[in-house]
């Protein structure tokens, strides 16, 4: 008997991967014009090396919000953050860039796949939810 695979039952490195090429699929997501310029941290040296960094970051985000909710710009700011090298002197922690996670939460919003929840951050909607469930089935049918 099959049941219903949701995003917990997969690996969360096979469903970022599926989840960002579905994303990227489906051409509703917008990217802005800086995404093969900018950094994604102030710790950062270089921009990513992955073209698609920004479909992976949003369902690498999309599933935290399933698995968590209620997070926002600066949980996610200090979840993709990093250490901050200083040469010489002790690394220090440092936060992400803001910019990023603000503009992909938007996407997300537009596509119908998370809202603004009332405690807070945001949450995963019903279509979103169903949509990542569905991912991560494929996943599971796959392997």
């Amino acid at each position: 008997m099959a049941t219903a695979r949701t995003v917990k039952d997969v690996s969360p490195h096979d469903f970022v991967k599926a989840y960002a090429s579905h994303l990227k699929r489906s051409g509703k997501m917008e990217l802005p014009e800086w995404t093969d310029i900018v950094k994604t941290a102030k710790f950062k040296e270089l921009a990513p090396y992955d073209p698609d960094w920004y479909y992976v970051r949003a369902a690498s985000m999309a599933r935290k919000i399933y698995l968590r909710g209620g997070l926002g710009v600066g949980a996610f700011q200090r979840i993709y953050g990093g250490s901050k090298r200083n040469g010489s002197r002790p690394p220090h922690f440092c936060k992400s860039s803001g910019a990023i996670a603000r503009h992909i939460l938007q996407q997300l919003e537009i596509m119908n796949i998370v809202e603004i929840d009332t405690k807070g951050g945001r949450k995963i909607t019903s279509s979103g939810r169903r949509d990542l469930d569905q991912v991560a089935g494929r996943i599971v049918v796959a392997a």
